[in-house]
C-alpha cells in the first residue's frame, strides 16, 4: 500500500507518465507476496553476485533468514561475475541469513495473490506466534524474465508491484519509466521501494517511482504482512514506533520484523522511512512550507535525517527539489496541497462517485464542482478533500489542520477510491462468466466505493436498514448537527462538521432516533462496541475476527455485516446475496435469485465478490450508477 501515492499537480515538475490509461465513460455505474531482502532471482547452475559488493555467494538457510541483493548476471554453469569488482566469494551455509528477495508482483501470465487469512495461534503463555505464510503464486520479482518483459514494454499496470534497478547507474524505476531500458544484465528487481533504498539505490527523476499506485496485494490479503503495510500507510510507525505497531497486531515486534522482511525486503522502519520520504517530496513540491516545518510534518525527527534522506532517495537537496518544482506551478490557496493519485486502468468513475454523492450526509460530504468533497477527521486534527475524477488520475485538493496528516490523508483517500485495485485481474475472471461477462465489458474497471472511516461507516450502515437512500441520510445528517464537531470549510462549500465518533455517541438518547425499537437498540449496542475496543474496524484489524464481532450484535444481520465488510473492512470478496439489487440483476441475466442458490453459483467469482455486487448493482437505474451532474 503506497499511502502517499500522489504526485503534485504542478505542470513544471518532472511528473510520471500516469499509471493508468483513460476513465471509463461508457454505460452507468454500480450501486451503494514473499522472501525478504531485495535481489533478483538466480538462473540454475549458478552462483549469485551481490549486487552492491560484487561478491558472489548463495543464499544460506535458515529460519528468518534475509535475503541479500544479487546481481542478475549468470552464466548457466559458471559461477556469476561482479558488475562491479569482478570477485567472488563461495557460499556459506547456516541459519539466520536473510532469503532472497520476492517479488509481490504479479507475474504477466501468474494468478492473482491469495486473500485467505492467516489463522493465528497462541501457545501456552499467551503470546501470538505468527502462522507460516500460505502458499502464493510466485512472486513477480522473482522471475527475471517476465520482469524484463514488463519492463520493455513499459506496461503501467505492472507499477507498485516491483521496481527496476538499474546496476549501471545506481537508481530504481517502475515499469513503465519512459527512459530508454537498460540492457538485461544491469537490471535487478526489487518488491519495494524501501527495499531498494537500502540496497543504494535512488529513485529516477524521470518516472518518479515513490508516486507509484500502492501494490493491490494490502488490499486484497488479509494475513499479518498486508494488515502491518496497512497500518504503516496509515502512519501507525510514525506515530507509535514498532512496538505500538506491534501492539496493535498482536504480535512480537521481531515476528513482525521477519515477516515484511521475507516479503518486501526491509523492515517496518525502512517501509515508513520510505513513505516519509515520499511525503518529504509532496510538501516540498506543493506546499510553501519552511523546509523545518516541512520535515517535522512529513515524520522526521530532526532536520538533518529531512536532509539526508531526501538527498540520499532522490539526489537533490530540499532545495533543489522545490526549485525543480516551482516552475510552471499554478498558485494554490493558502494551506491547500494540490495532488495527483495515480490509479491501475480502466477505472469507471460512475458507481464509484455515483454512489458518493447520491449517499453524501449533509454537513459532512457534498458534490460541488465536479468533484465529491468531504471532511476528514485524522489523528493530528482534521481537514477537508475534493477528489475529481480525470482521464489518467484522480484530483486531489487537500486543506489540513496539521501537514502531519497528509501521508494518513492521501491513504485514506485512497482506500476510499478503491485506487490501488488490479481491475485487469477482477474483470479476466468475473469475465468468464457468460452472465456477467456483458456487464464487465459494458464498463469495465468498476471500483468498491469505500470510505474513510470505518466506525463511520459502520454506524451508517445500521441507520440504513430497511429504508431508502433519501431516508438514511436524513438519519445520519440529525446525528451530525446533534454530536458532530462543528468545522470551517476551508475549500469554500458547505461542509459544516466531523462525522460523530463512538465515544462522541456514547451519550446518544435512542428515543432520538427516528426509527423502530430494535434498530435504536442496535445502534446503541455497535456504538458501545466501537467505543470500548470491543469491536476494532480499524485498518489494521483481522478482517474475520471482525466480522464475527459484529454478527455477535443483536440486530446486525448477514446484509449489514456484508456491506460493512464489503466497504468498511475492504474484503474483496465479501458479498451479500440477500440484498434486493443484487437478487433483482441475478434474475434478470438468468442467475440464480436465492440467496442460497446464488452464494454456491458465486463461489466461482471468489476472490472478487465484492466487484461482482458492483456489477450487478449497475444493472438497476438508481442514482447511485450514475455520475452526478455538475
Amino acid at each position: 500500500m503506497s499511502a502517499t501515492s500522489a504526485l503534485p499537480a504542478t505542470p513544471g515538475a518532472a511528473a510520471a507518465p500516469a499509471a493508468s490509461g483513460g476513465a471509463c465513460t461508457s454505460g452507468p455505474g454500480a450501486g451503494s507476496a514473499v522472501p525478504a531482502m531485495p535481489g533478483s532471482v538466480r538462473t540454475p547452475g549458478a552462483a549469485a553476485v551481490s549486487a552492491t559488493s560484487g561478491r558472489a555467494h548463495t543464499p544460506r538457510s535458515g529460519p528468518g533468514a534475509a535475503p541479500r541483493a544479487v546481481d542478475p548476471v549468470r552464466t548457466p554453469g559458471a559461477a556469476a561475475v561482479s558488475a562491479t569488482s569482478g570477485r567472488a566469494r563461495t557460499p556459506r551455509p547456516g541459519p539466520g541469513t536473510a532469503p532472497r528477495a520476492v517479488d509481490p508482483a504479479r507475474a504477466l501470465d501468474a494468478a492473482a495473490p491469495a486473500t485467505s487469512a492467516h489463522p493465528r495461534t497462541s501457545p501456552p503463555g499467551g503470546r501470538s506466534v505468527a502462522p507460516a505464510a500460505p502458499a502464493t503464486p510466485r512472486p513477480m520479482y522473482t522471475d527475471f524474465d517476465r520482469c524484463v518483459r514488463a519492463v520493455r514494454s513499459r506496461d503501467a499496470r505492472f507499477d507498485g508491484w516491483f521496481f527496476t534497478a538499474v546496476l549501471t547507474t545506481r537508481i530504481y524505476c517502475r515499469p513503465s519509466c519512459p527512459a530508454v531500458p537498460p540492457k538485461d544484465r544491469n537490471m535487478s528487481f526489487y518488491p519495494s521501494a524501501a527495499a531498494a533504498q537500502q540496497a543504494g539505490f535512488r529513485a529516477c527523476k524521470r518516472c518518479r517511482p515513490d508516486a507509484s499506485p500502492g501494490s493491490p496485494q494490502w488490499n486484497e490479503r488479509a494475513d499479518l504482512v498486508a494488515r502491518a503495510m496497512r497500518l504503516i500507510g496509515d502512519g501507525t510507525v510514525d506515530r507509535e514506533g514498532v512496538p505500538g505497531l506491534a501492539a496493535r497486531l498482536g504480535y512480537s515486534t521481531r515476528q513482525i520484523e521477519r515477516q515484511l522482511r521475507a516479503e518486501l525486503g526491509a523492515g517496518p522502519l525502512a517501509l515508513a522511512r520510505a513513505q516519509r520520504a515520499r511525503t518529504a517530496r509532496l510538501l516540498i513540491e506543493t506546499s510553501d512550507l519552511p523546509m523545518a516545518d516541512a520535515a517535522f510534518a512529513a515524520g522526521f525527527s530532526s532536520i538533518r535525517a529531512f536532509n539526508e534522506t531526501v538527498r540520499e532517495v532522490f539526489a537533490l537537496t530540499p532545495t533543489e527539489l522545490r526549485a525543480r518544482a516551482a516552475h510552471g506551478r499554478a498558485p494554490a490557496a493558502p494551506g491547500v496541497l494540490t495532488l495527483r493519485l495515480p490509479f491501475r486502468a480502466p477505472l469507471c468513475p460512475d458507481n464509484l462517485f455515483g454512489h458518493l454523492a447520491a449517499t453524501a450526509v449533509p454537513g459532512v460530504e457534498e458534490w460541488r464542482d465536479g468533484a465529491y468533497r468531504r471532511t476528514l477527521r485524522l489523528p493530528y486534527g482534521h481537514g477537508a478533500v475534493a477528489l475529481a475524477p480525470r482521464p489518467d488520475h484522480i484530483a486531489c485538493r487537500l486543506a489540513l489542520t496539521d501537514q502531519r496528516d497528509l501521508a494518513g490523508a492521501i491513504s485514506r483517500c485512497r482506500s476510499l477510491l478503491d485506487l490501488d485495485a488490479d481491475p485487469e485481474a477482477v474483470d479476466e475472471l468475473l469475465g468468464t462468466d457468460e452472465r456477467l461477462a456483458p456487464l464487465v465489458a459494458e464498463a469495465p474497471g468498476r471500483r468498491v466505493p469505500r470510505t474513510v472511516d470505518p466506525a463511520e461507516f459502520a454506524v451508517r450502515a445500521v441507520l440504513g436498514q430497511q429504508v431508502s437512500t433519501a431516508a438514511a441520510r436524513t438519519l445520519a445528517a440529525r446525528l451530525v448537527t446533534a454530536h458532530g464537531q462543528p468545522v470551517r470549510d476551508p475549500l469554500g462549500g458547505t461542509l459544516t462538521h466531523l462525522f460523530p465518533t463512538a465515544e462522541e455517541l456514547s451519550g446518544l438518547d435512542p428515543a432520538a432516533l427516528a426509527m423502530p425499537a430494535g434498530r435504536r437498540a442496535t445502534v446503541v449496542r455497535l456504538v458501545r462496541a466501537l467505543a470500548t475496543g470491543e469491536l476494532d474496524l480499524g485498518v489494521g484489524s483481522d478482517r474475520a475476527e471482525a466480522r464475527a464481532r459484529l454478527a455477535e450484535l443483536p440486530g446486525m444481520g448477514p446484509w449489514t455485516t456484508g456491506i460493512i465488510a464489503m466497504r468498511a473492512l475492504g474484503d474483496p470478496d465479501a458479498f451479500v446475496p440477500t440484498d434486493l439489487g443484487v437478487r433483482r440483476a441475478a434474475a434478470a441475466r438468468g442467475l440464480p435469485s436465492t440467496p442460497g442458490a446464488l452464494t454456491r453459483h458465486a463461489t466461482a467469482w471468489r476472490p472478487w465478490r465484492s466487484y461482482a455486487v458492483q456489477y450487478l448493482w449497475a444493472a438497476d437505474d438508481h442514482a447511485v450508477n450514475h455520475m452526478p451532474a455538475h
